[in-house]
């Protein structure tokens, strides 16, 4: 039979297990939103460059083909 001693630290350790499997989870959600975000944000600075590059090919194309 367990005594006070032992059953009390039985319950200490799971609640640190269980503890720890939150704040781990937690801790991972965070750094995964965090890195999810700084890749849209570059993905739409590559977009925004990109829009921009064609615009600029597609002027220089319209003033080659305007002038005679």
């Amino acid at each position: 039979m367990e005594t006070a001693s032992e059953a009390s630290k039985r319950r200490w350790g799971h609640f640190r297990i269980i503890a720890g499997a939150f704040l781990g989870g937690a801790l991972g959600f965070y750094v995964m939103h965090k890195a999810e975000n700084r890749y849209k944000e570059k993905m739409r600075e590559r977009l925004a460059e990109y829009e921009k590059e064609l615009d600029m090919k597609k002027k220089k194309t319209e003033v080659e083909f305007s002038e005679p």
